[in-house]
């Protein structure tokens, strides 16, 4: 039944004195002893968070490292339950009121809310003496209302938990007197009540109890043996009433406190004076030892400020006649600065995008240091120069904030390193690293090595062949850099981009749909544009320019002398009188492709009479090579090859029939005359004998008409039309190898009868230089006639 009454008593006051700060702190008060898993207050509903998002907000406990967890949030219900027994006597020892404090922090919102406990004495500890017996003189020559200190009974409950009455059974020579001090503690004194007759009685024995308040009551006892003594008139003396006197946290072990000093006016053992500790805490007399002989109180164990603050003890000094004096001593500790603070990370956000704003909350950080004053006082700051700041939040608590733009692609992980340090002398520090992940934002577009290329591709190419490959990057991670490649361009020259070339989107390499010729598209140019794969995208683009490089592919096409439809070309007049080194007439021909292979040289592959005729091998220009012989044909005949510089090389062939004659109406008849290809060689050998038997007539007939051919000084026949380049022409040449004589393909002179000149050459248009034209392929300018 006293069970049942105790624990609803306890969950009575509970009841009462639950309840909600108005400052917004949340306060809460039991008693202690109670069972785990008991009920302390709904911390959900006093933060007005609804229970079923509580997994949602995050709400939790937070604990300072090294501090006992007396305390659980049911994560289902919001309540705040009992998970270790709760013992005031052992958390807060002498301290009147028992706060024990925690942080609830929600978690979503980075917010600390601050929750205070108090915890109530229930009389859960009965009085207690030091020892069992205690041994008191008293002469027997001692008066009514003498009075003799007793032990004090102690109690570590408070208020009416603790002792409150003694009462004192055994005798009718003693009664009890208690008396109030000033920190209302309870202190009880002998007090004669009889003379005392030492023959007639020499011991008493008596038995005082020490009654504390609590419901049920509890009681401890002490047996008094009072030992009647003979005489003693003088009592021992304390120099002073009270000792007091600081001592140093660090202070070395067998370090001597302090000396109490009592004297005594009689003599011999009277007057022998011995110290003994009359009342003393528990934990006092395990860290200080009292000397009898001379009441020297030294140092036995370490102390610690954080542990106690202070020692109060009872010295008794007896004298040999039994009679005693008391004096009080008080030992302060004073803290040093012994203790590092302890850095506690609460609550992080880990990865933080690259793109946060500065000012966000990164962290939660605890710092604490055990000890007090300015050794307990505790500032923080950064060891790196990084984009963040530490910032004072409430109590004990820092925030790490963003102080500055974070670029991934720069610095991807922070390693940062805070320093608390404490304001003691010298001063503490502890270093914390936190290592902060950077997430990735699309804040990059892709981008090309340069923003234009140039690709080169022989024509006559396969379809489907690879051209060029372009390669783009982005620093971005994953989706944000995944990438592909397409056209902005949608046709070439009227037709549509997919007809001419295609491009993988995942590789970047660009193939030919078709066959490209050189003669037909030199050059185009597509952009492509490559996007990444982030939201929203982001995209660039580069210029590619194709160049298409020529193939020997095209022979030389000769454009004069026109030839007949059997072959053979117009007939050519020559006089007779023509000397050696006399320009007959000129080979014309063209090349369709371009640079090596477009370089055409002539050669001389048939003729009537070889060694009366030479071409130019790079002017088409033929010359005579000796004068007319009376023995030669009027009519020549000539075949001329003109081959290009490629690789096969490819040629043509044109026949060039020549006539000696002086005048048009001379050389018609043998225009007209067909060859007679009947003749048997045997007429042949009668014209050369016949030939040879006019050579001395002839002689002087050709000597006459050469000095007279001579002395008229006609270098060009009136019937032919020369047309010569102007030698003052600012237009450029480009020399092909091997030209001995510097006489370029293209600069030539033209003689035309009066039959040739009737013809209309198409002359083609110079080529002026494109970007596909700065290659290894050197672009030669066109024929230009006029």
């Amino acid at each position: 039944q006293a069970v049942c009454k105790r624990r609803i008593m306890q969950c009575l006051i509970i009841i009462m004195y639950t309840s909600k700060a108005v400052s917004g702190q949340i306060h809460y008060s039991i008693p202690e002893e109670m069972q785990k898993g008991s009920f302390v207050g709904n911390i959900a509903k006093d933060l007005g968070v609804n229970g079923k998002q509580l997994s949602d907000h995050g709400l939790r406990i937070v604990m300072s490292k090294g501090m006992t967890q007396y305390f659980a949030l049911n994560v289902n219900s919001g309540h705040l339950q009992i998970v270790e027994r709760i013992d005031r006597e052992k958390i807060c020892k002498e301290l009147e009121k028992c706060m024990l404090k925690l942080q609830v922090l929600v978690e979503n919102k980075l917010k600390l809310y601050s929750v205070e406990v108090e915890i109530t004495d229930i009389n859960d500890n009965a009085p207690q003496f030091l020892s069992k017996e205690w041994k008191i003189e008293i002469p027997e020559t001692a008066t009514p209302t003498d009075r003799f200190l007793l032990p004090r009974a102690q109690d570590p409950d408070l208020g009416i938990n603790s002792v409150q009455n003694y009462e004192l059974t055994g005798s009718n020579h003693f009664s009890l007197e208690v008396q109030r001090g000033e920190n209302g503690a309870r202190q009880a004194e002998l007090v004669l009540e009889k003379p005392l007759d030492r023959e007639e009685q020499s011991v008493y024995d008596l038995i005082l109890t020490a009654t504390d308040g609590g419901v049920p009551r509890k009681t401890g006892t002490l047996n008094i043996r009072v030992n009647v003594t003979d005489i003693n008139d003088n009592a021992p003396v304390f120099s002073q009433a009270i000792y007091k006197v600081s001592l140093k946290e660090n202070a070395p072990i067998g370090m001597s406190v302090l000396q109490v000093k009592a004297s005594d006016s009689d003599e011999g053992s009277n007057a022998e004076i011995t110290y003994t500790f009359s009342d003393i805490a528990e934990k006092g007399e395990q860290k200080f030892t009292l000397d009898p002989k001379d009441g020297k109180i030294t140092l036995l164990e370490n102390i610690d400020f954080e542990n106690r603050k202070k020692y109060v003890m009872i010295i008794q000094a007896s004298d040999g006649g039994g009679l005693v004096a008391h004096c009080k001593v008080e030992i302060e500790v004073l803290d040093e600065n012994d203790n590092a603070p302890d850095v506690i990370l609460t609550s992080i956000s880990n990865p933080i995008p690259e793109d946060l704003e500065p000012g966000a909350v990164i962290a939660l950080i605890k710092v604490h240091d055990r000890d007090s004053g300015e050794n307990g006082e505790v500032s923080c700051h950064l060891q790196e120069f990084v984009p963040f700041q530490i910032v004072s939040s409430s109590d004990d608590y820092f925030k790490l904030l963003t102080d500055g733009s974070l670029d991934r692609e720069r610095v991807p992980e922070y390693n940062i390193t805070i320093i608390a340090m404490d304001k003691g002398t010298p001063p503490l520090s502890t270093h914390k690293t936190i290592s902060i992940m950077i997430s990735d934002i699309n804040d990059n577009p892709p981008a090309f090595e340069k923003p234009s290329f140039t690709a080169y591709i022989l024509e006559n190419n396969p379809a489907g062949v690879s051209v060029f490959h372009v390669k783009a990057s982005d620093p971005d991670l994953d989706r944000n850099a995944q990438i592909t490649y397409s056209f902005l361009s949608t046709s070439i020259e009227d037709l549509p981009l997919s007809s001419y070339i295609s491009i993988n989107s995942e590789t970047g390499t660009i193939y030919s749909q078709r066959s490209f010729d050189y003669e037909q598209l030199r050059e185009f140019q597509i952009e492509v544009k490559v996007q990444d794969g982030g939201s929203p995208p982001l995209s660039s683009s580069a210029t590619v320019t194709v160049c298409i490089l020529d193939r020997n592919d095209n022979s030389p096409q000769i454009l004069y002398p026109s030839q007949t439809p059997e072959g053979s070309s117009v007939f050519e007049m020559v006089p007779r009188s023509a000397e050696s080194g006399y320009l007959v007439t000129k080979v014309v021909a063209v090349d369709a492709d371009s640079g090596h292979n477009s370089w055409l040289s002539f050669h001389l592959l048939q003729a009537t009479e070889p060694s009366l005729f030479t071409i130019g091998s790079h002017t088409g220009e033929i010359q005579t090579a000796r004068t007319l012989l009376e023995r030669d044909a009027v009519k020549q005949k000539l075949v001329v090859m003109v081959k290009d510089n490629g690789q096969p090389p490819l040629s043509a062939t044109v026949t060039v029939n020549l006539v000696f004659a002086e005048s048009f109406q001379e050389a018609l008849p043998e225009i007209n005359s067909q060859p007679n290809d009947s003749e048997s060689p045997l007429d042949i050998q009668f014209y050369l004998v016949l030939a040879l038997a006019l050579v001395s007539f002839l002689f002087l007939v050709t000597v006459i008409l050469t000095i007279m051919m001579k002395l008229r000084r006609s270098r060009n026949p009136t019937f032919l039309q020369c047309f010569i380049p102007d030698p003052h022409s600012k237009t450029g040449a480009i020399f092909p190898p091997n030209y001995e004589d510097g006489t370029l393909p293209y600069s030539y002179q033209i003689c035309l009868s009066s039959e040739s000149r009737r013809n209309e050459f198409a002359f083609l248009q110079p080529i002026f230089p494109s970007l596909c034209q700065n290659t290894n392929y050197n672009r030669i300018l066109r024929n230009s006639f006029g």
